[in-house]
């Protein structure tokens, strides 16, 4: 699949689910029930223990199911070790111009994290596909609306704070997708292995991105 087409893929669906967790043996279901809930482009942090072999296992089990991207990447060696066991984009929670150059050498989406304007536009500028905002939470819907003045061409996911309350004045206020971690792949749902809780979720989410979208 091209880089245009993993982007759109990322666009429509609306929804980035990161996952997050101490304990990596159970991750692999967790993407599953992820998939079967609808949400189909997910995120391993490389805070998971074996984050590497997470992304080997979750590629081999689900393979084309999802769209599979690394997070929390904060330097271009981790970024390349990712990319070689199979991730498909790369979230981080900051600007590091290497990994955004690292990720045009090889033809790979890249999400940098930024949080004021001027990191924004100089993360767009760089090359990114998609800008995080993070933590989104601080500034909340309003400071989307406020930014589609002079940045109406940046495309923004909030990450930290997108919740079922608040998902839906995300993407009013113009946010062109949603970064959603533990108000998802909810730690207590992972720790006791209830997937049918986290694919419940995951068509909640589903839901209120397409009932917004059909709004505007």
């Amino acid at each position: 699949m091209s880089k245009e087409s993993q982007l759109r893929q990322v666009l429509d669906s609306g929804i980035v689910a990161v996952v997050r967790s101490p304990d990596h043996q159970q991750l692999v279901e967790v993407a599953r029930a992820l998939a079967d809930g609808g949400v189909r482009v997910i995120e391993i942090t490389m805070s998971v223990p074996n984050a590497l072999d997470v992304l080997k296992q979750v590629r081999q089990a689900l393979g084309d199911r999802v769209l599979l991207g690394a997070g929390t990447v904060l330097d271009p060696e981790t970024a390349r070790a990712v990319l070689l066991v199979g991730a498909e984009f790369i979230v981080a929670p900051t600007v590091n111009f290497d990994v955004i150059r690292l990720c045009q050498r090889y033809d790979k989406l890249i999400m940098p994290g930024a949080f004021t304007p001027t990191e924004i536009l100089a993360a767009w500028e760089a090359g990114a596909d998609i800008v995080k905002v993070f933590p989104a939470d601080v500034v909340g819907p309003p400071f989307f609306k406020a930014l589609r003045g002079p940045l109406p061409q940046v495309r923004l996911m909030p990450t930290g704070g997108v919740d079922l309350a608040t998902a839906s004045a995300f993407l009013k206020a113009g946010a062109c997708c949603l970064g959603i971690g533990g108000q998802l792949v909810e730690p207590k749902a992972v720790a006791e292995r209830n997937f049918d809780r986290i694919r419940d979720l995951a068509r909640q989410y589903v839901a209120i991105v397409n009932k917004t979208r059909s709004e505007k």
